[in-house]
């Protein structure tokens, strides 16, 4: 028994592959920028002595610009990976539209990542606070500095780690949404389908 292929044959749309590359990079930035926002008020120790800015007199406003400037610099490779295999899942042919609900769901979920991470170093700080002092460079001696050093440090690997997995994923969620979005083509008919059956011919002769 045979069943209905997708239909392959959309027109290609450069323009919007174009577009979607440069959502990318600007995506990228703006996650970057945002997280370390909120990382440079709540700890800006750890930008303090991981990157040296002893002399930086508004750390909060550095650790903004290092993170769209970071987010920016991996934003050209994800927006390439994103953008070449979103042309090779779809032969070039998805709308704009379609890419960019797909590049927001990996967005939001390397948020969620990056807090995950944050909290998870929390956690590991808070339950063997020696251990984290012991393992991790620079971490505050105050409790209370080193949860807020640890959320810092958690969370930048948790956005960066996670959004790896999270482009991959995001990836595979985007080929099984554009198959079911194709329209579907009878298949062809087989040869049992078109060969007579002797039985009818034979009846047929019959009444004739």
């Amino acid at each position: 028994m045979t069943t209905a292929v997708p239909d392959l044959t959309r027109p290609v749309r450069p323009l919007a592959l174009a577009a979607i590359a440069l959502c990318g990079v600007l995506a990228s930035a703006f996650l970057g920028g945002t997280t370390n926002a909120v990382n440079g008020l709540v700890s800006p120790t750890y930008f303090v002595t991981i990157m040296r800015w002893e002399n930086v007199g508004d750390v909060w406003a550095a650790s903004v610009a290092q993170g769209v400037f970071e987010g920016l610099c991996f934003g050209v490779f994800f927006s390439l990976v994103f953008t070449a295999a979103t042309g090779v899942i779809t032969r070039g042919s998805c709308h704009f539209g379609f890419a960019f609900r797909h590049l927001l769901g990996i967005l939001g979920a390397t948020y969620i990542c990056w807090a995950f991470g944050g909290l998870c170093a929390v956690g590991l700080a808070a339950l063997s606070p020696g251990f984290y002092r012991s393992t991790f460079y620079g971490v505050p001696q105050n409790f209370n500095q080193m949860l807020g050093y640890a959320w810092v440090g958690g969370s930048i690997w948790g956005v960066e780690w996670g959004g790896l997995v999270c482009v991959v994923l995001g990836l595979v969620v985007l080929r099984g949404n554009w198959r079911r979005s194709l329209p579907m083509t009878p298949p062809p008919p087989s040869l049992s389908d078109t060969a007579p059956d002797p039985g009818r011919a034979s009846s047929a002769i019959r009444e004739g």
